[in-house]
């Protein structure tokens, strides 16, 4: 049998092989870990789905090969004959092409090849399906080209491409490295300085060098990328959060209780924070939109993308269509969405897309701060830590409210300032009166 290079996502022409987990000769079965790759998108574990002995690895460790390519062979499985007649010397494998784009509207499609994912793959990025990044002469290139790019000090704009709709993969870029030919000025490269120069820097001083795993690669690349590309504007506000509180409380208060006497349900101030954005979003639809280059996107219901820490970075699953959800169904799948992440057992469809996001750090006692946007979303709300406050009442008195701050995010292309601010108020209207969210 076969075991081909699986396809993760509508824009992945190519997948990388980081580690093989098993040597040729030895015995599989199904469930076992064969490889890991490490994809435009993502870094996961591929397993065997057939029993067998693994008679050849076509594609080392640290190569690269396109989606749909014979990466090894398992003998013992059907149709293994034929691939190892074709392994045998004199008949060099003539790899398989990379499947053509389908027309039309973007499906959802399963993995190509025999190699089926879903229920072992290990996720190890924020990564959602963003798609390539487009160079100023309009090639566009995928993250893991303009990764070795960088790292080889590479001018993408000279790189000649050969992947699917004329993009620029990691195939061009060790191509040109090892043309040499198309290297970065030396005023260019200046500015960029190295590790070894870094390191030098700090000679007298001990450190402890901590190599980046595929998810911090990627998370550096894409905040530097969304820094340099997105206009990014911000607005502040205050919301008093007392009769959110009070909400929550009755809520939890009136959960049903099991026979142990656990209750059915908890909410958190995130879930209401999720229900009000969501409702906020679909108050002002045109504030409901990211940014696909030369449109905007305009989305029906509001797919709220929520940052979630975990070990080496954090990732954002997506709530699907908050705006129609019960708190208390929010509540499930957000706790549920949250272990997933922290296990490490996030799907792709769990956290690619959203309409917008949320970053909430006020469980940290932050009492503010401002997000980056993740593209090809356009804004994100930045929640702090609530706190009680002296604050003016409508008779002149003063009393003590509960006030908690929020940043908004902005990409300007897609939200101006007014729009902006519109959103903003509707999210504080549905927070400091939060039954008309309910209704």
């Amino acid at each position: 049998m076969d075991v081909l290079m699986p396809q993760l996502g509508e824009t992945v022409a190519e997948g990388k092989i980081t580690k093989w987990y098993k040597s040729a000769g030895d015995a599989v079965k199904p469930g076992d870990n064969l490889f890991e790759i490490e994809t435009d998108k993502v870094s996961m574990e591929v397993p065997s789905t057939a029993a067998g002995v693994l008679a050849e690895i076509r594609v080392g460790a640290g190569e690269v090969a396109p989606v749909g390519a014979v990466v090894a062979v398992i003998a013992g499985a059907a149709g293994t004959a034929a691939s190892l007649q074709a392994a045998k010397p004199g008949a060099p494998p003539k790899p398989p092409a990379v499947p053509a784009a389908v027309a039309g509207p973007a499906v959802h499609r399963a993995p190509a090849g025999p190699v089926k994912l879903d229920p072992f793959f290990e996720v190890r990025t924020p990564e959602r399906n963003y798609g390539p990044a487009r160079l100023p002469g309009g090639a566009e290139v995928t993250p893991l080209a303009r990764r070795l790019a960088g790292e080889a000090g590479i001018d993408l704009a000279r790189v000649t491409p050969s992947g699917p709709h004329g993009r620029v993969v990691a195939r061009d870029v060790e191509a040109a490295v090892a043309s040499g030919a198309v290297r970065l000025p030396a005023a260019a490269a200046a500015a960029c300085p190295t590790a070894e120069q870094i390191k030098a820097l700090y000679r007298d001083t001990p450190f402890e060098e901590v190599p980046l795993d595929g998810m911090r690669r990627t998370i550096a690349a894409r905040l530097v990328q969304a820094k340099q590309t997105i206009p990014h504007f911000y607005l502040t506000t205050d919301v008093e959060i007392g009769r959110l509180l009070a909400l929550r409380e009755d809520a939890n208060a009136a959960a049903p209780k099991d026979k142990d006497g656990n209750p059915a349900f908890k909410l958190s101030v995130n879930d209401i924070v999720i229900k009000a954005w969501a409702a906020a979003l679909q108050r002002v639809p045109a504030a409901n939109a990211v940014w696909a280059e030369d449109r905007i996107l305009r989305l029906k219901h509001s797919d709220v993308a929520v940052a979630v820490a975990i070990d080496g970075g954090l990732i954002t699953p997506v709530i699907r269509q908050a705006d129609g959800k019960t708190l208390t169904a929010i509540s499930t799948e957000m706790k549920e969405l949250a272990a997933r992440a922290r296990a490490k057992k996030l799907k792709p469809h769990d956290y690619q897309g959203g309409s917008s996001a949320i970053s909430n750090l006020g469980m940290y006692g932050v009492r503010e701060f401002a997000a980056i946007i993740n593209p090809p979303q356009a804004t994100i709300l930045a929640v702090g830590a609530a706190r009680r406050q002296a604050v003016e009442k409508a008779d002149g008195s003063v009393g003590f409210a509960s006030i908690m701050t929020v940043t908004f995010s902005c990409d300007h292309r897609v939200v101006d300032g007014a729009l902006g601010a519109e959103l903003l108020a509707a999210f504080k209207e549905f927070v400091e009166r939060p039954v008309t969210m309910l209704v």
